[in-house]
């Protein structure tokens, strides 16, 4: 279990909610949510306990992930690179979900437990969601001609992400597990029976990274198009997890608009902004986002689709951002893009956001650069 350093603490109340046992089992979950780095991890339990893994005998430490490894499973937060996909390190994506003692259990955060029986298993339709209700900003991937005072769709915030952005504006979505575990069934149901109220014509899944779970995200999407056969389904992610089979799978399923955000083009800066230390790993999501964006581009042009861009001085230069625009524009010049004004948030409180009039000198940059639609987030508001 973690400690709290009272000294430290705001009292934001996310650390409780976190999946923590009485046993510290080293998952590192109370390292990734607490904005003030308050929490310390407790003493970490060093049992060796002897389970089986698919019904090989096995003696690990730590967590039901660990006891995988032992087993020789390779669990991978990289999709397709391992047999076990486990990308968010909460407990909130439940993509690495196994069977323990016959029920299902989130194999990144679950203690061992003396004699447990582990088995693999597919991937199940479950994530935990939060925050069903009308939007009035909308995403990327929302047209900006649909932009007004009231709201534009009705989101849901499925918790979970394999970034670790240190200037996060979900953090508490995006490193916690959530109270409410949904399969699609009932997230179809919650979000169609709340745009019944709102009328927005709109459904959007946001996050965290709505991504990472796919059999819960296409399941979902395919169920809201079964009861909805006219209502827009918008799907918001950061791209890196997409590959060109999810992509088919999401259309196939129903989606009609996608926002990406596209963190950088050099390595150097995404790893910076997503708050990865691993370059590998950093490379195949890097490129996985701006392979998704050509892939549509190029092969689903009847999908709206947006594009985010960050932009903060002390993030990204506007020599890369002129980068960002001209590759963008060589492959689809009036695709929507949006330049969003990266602010202080989460961890990384020291920046200054940028002025609107500055905003706006980089967005003539992007114009510049052969972009025909580039829309402005300022603290005035959007600007088209």
């Amino acid at each position: 279990m973690f400690r709290i350093l009272q000294d430290k603490c705001t009292g934001c109340g996310r650390c409780r909610m976190l999946q923590c046992s009485e046993k510290c089992s080293g998952c590192g979950a109370c390292q990734l949510v607490c904005p003030e780095g308050a929490l310390v991890p407790g003493r970490r339990d060093d049992t060796e306990y002897r389970v089986t893994v698919n019904s090989e005998d096995v003696r690990a430490t730590g967590t039901v992930g660990d006891a995988l490894e032992a087993a020789g499973i390779r669990v991978s937060d990289i999709p397709g690179e391992g047999e076990l996909f486990s990308p968010c390190g909460t407990g909130g994506c439940w993509a690495c979900t196994v069977s323990a003692n016959g029920r299902a259990v989130q194999s990144c955060v679950t203690p061992l437990e003396e004699g447990m029986v582990i088995e693999t298993i597919p991937e199940p339709p479950l994530r935990y969601v939060s925050n069903f209700g009308p939007h009035t900003a909308g995403g990327v991937g929302t047209p900006f001609s649909e932009k007004g005072d009231g709201p534009v769709e009705v989101v849901c915030f499925a918790h979970g992400c394999n970034l670790r952005c240190p200037q996060c504006q979900n953090s508490q979505v995006a490193f916690t597990r959530g109270d409410t575990l949904l399969d699609p069934e009932e997230t179809a149901m919650i979000l169609l029976g709340v745009e019944s109220i709102y009328r927005t014509g709109t459904v959007t899944f946001s996050g965290g990274e709505c991504t990472l779970n796919r059999s819960w995200l296409s399941g979902s999407v395919r169920r809201i198009r079964e009861l909805d056969g006219g209502i827009n389904i918008h799907v918001d992610t950061n791209g890196t997890v997409l590959t060109p089979g999810y992509i088919d799978e999401l259309v196939e399923a129903g989606m009609n608009r996608i926002g990406i955000d596209l963190k950088g083009r050099r390595l150097e800066t995404f790893m910076g902004i997503a708050g990865l230390s691993d370059p590998e790993k950093a490379r195949v999501y890097l490129e996985n986002s701006w392979n998704a964006f050509r892939y549509i581009s190029e092969e689903h042009d009847g999908i709206f689709m947006g594009l985010g861009v960050p932009y903060n001085r002390a993030l990204i230069s506007t020599g890369e951002i002129a980068e960002m625009a001209s590759e963008i524009a060589s492959v689809s010049p009036d695709v929507q893009v949006t330049l969003l004004d990266y602010r202080p948030e989460f961890r990384l409180k020291n920046i200054q956001r940028p002025p609107v009039s500055e905003m706006l000198g980089v967005r003539d940059l992007m114009l510049d650069g052969g972009l025909r639609r580039v829309i402005v987030q300022t603290s005035e508001g959007f600007i088209g």
